[in-house]
C-alpha cells in the first residue's frame, strides 16, 4: 500500500498521512510531485489517491498524471478528496478515469476540511471552528479504517446519483475554471522574489525573472504559493488575500 496526495495547504496531505498509517503503519505517502512516484506506484498494489475537490472536480493535475501514465493496470485504487464545502463525485471524477486505465476502483471518501481558498471571504470560519471540523474529519478517517480493516470500503462520490449531483450542482457552471490550468494567478508589486513560490510550486509553473515571481500558464490551483507566500503577493480567484489558510496552524 501507498498514499499518494496532491495537496496545497496541507489538508489533503493530513488526511492521507492519517487514513494510511491507520490502515498500515510501515507504508509511505508521498506526494503527487515525488520524482520517484511512478515507481512507488509500479511496486504497490494498493493506492489510496487523495485531492482537493475544485468545483466538483479533480486538480487538472491529478487527471493529466492519471491519463498519461499507463501504470494503473490492476491497481486496487481508493480515491480520496477533500472539500471546503461541496463535493458531489468529487472521488468519482478519477475513479471514471482510472477504471479507463484498468484501475479497479475500491471505493471513495470525501472529507470536509477547512476551505483553502485564500483570496475569498466565502466559507471562513474562525480557528476554533477549523479546529472542530478537522476533528470531525479524524473521526471520519478513523471510522474509514475500521471499515476498511473489516472489508467494507466508503463508496461516496462514485455512484451515478453522485455523479449527477457533481456534474449540475457545480462542474457544467465552472467547465471553464477546471477544463484546463489556469493562467489566472496574478503577483502584485508585493514580491519581494524570495522564491519560495517557485521552489513549492507543484507543477513547476512559478520562476524568478528580476528579482520577481513570474507566473506561468500551467496552474493547477492548487494555492499551495498562496497560502505560503510571506508578502501575500499572490491571488487566483479573489483581488487580496482573506486568510492564508494552511492545516497546521488550526492544529497549534
Amino acid at each position: 500500500m501507498i498514499g499518494i496526495y496532491l495537496s496545497g495547504t496541507g489538508n489533503t496531505k493530513h488526511c492521507i498521512e492519517r487514513l494510511v498509517k491507520l490502515l498500515d503503519q510501515s507504508a509511505k505517502t508521498i506526494p503527487l510531485e515525488n520524482r520517484n512516484i511512478i515507481s512507488e506506484i509500479k511496486n504497490n498494489d494498493t493506492i489510496i489517491l487523495g485531492y482537493p475537490t475544485q468545483f466538483s472536480n479533480a486538480p487538472v493535475m491529478v487527471r493529466d498524471f492519471i491519463k498519461l501514465n499507463d501504470i494503473w493496470g490492476n491497481k486496487r485504487v481508493l480515491c480520496v478528496t477533500t472539500m471546503g464545502a461541496f463535493s458531489g463525485d468529487g472521488a468519482g471524477c478519477t475513479a471514471r478515469i482510472l477504471k479507463k486505465k484498468g484501475a479497479i476502483i475500491l471505493g471513495g471518501l470525501q472529507i470536509h476540511m477547512p476551505d483553502s481558498v485564500c483570496d475569498s471571504k466565502m466559507l471562513k470560519k474562525s480557528i476554533e471552528e477549523n479546529r472542530k471540523i478537522i476533528f470531525e474529519a479524524d473521526k471520519k478517517i478513523e471510522k474509514a479504517a475500521l471499515d476498511i480493516q473489516n472489508g467494507k470500503y466508503p463508496q461516496e462520490g462514485i455512484s451515478f446519483f453522485s455523479h449527477i449531483i457533481g456534474l449540475f450542482g457545480q462542474r457544467l457552471w465552472f467547465y471553464n475554471k477546471t477544463s484546463h490550468y489556469s493562467d489566472k494567478l496574478k503577483i502584485n508589486d508585493s514580491c519581494i522574489g524570495c522564491g519560495l513560490c517557485s521552489q513549492i510550486c507543484p507543477m513547476n509553473n512559478i520562476t524568478i525573472e528580476n528579482n520577481k515571481a513570474v507566473a506561468g500558464n500551467m496552474c493547477t490551483m492548487c494555492y499551495r504559493c498562496i497560502s505560503h507566500c510571506p508578502q501575500k503577493a499572490i491571488t487566483l480567484i479573489g483581488k487580496a488575500v482573506q486568510e492564508q489558510c494552511q492545516y497546521d496552524k488550526y492544529i497549534k
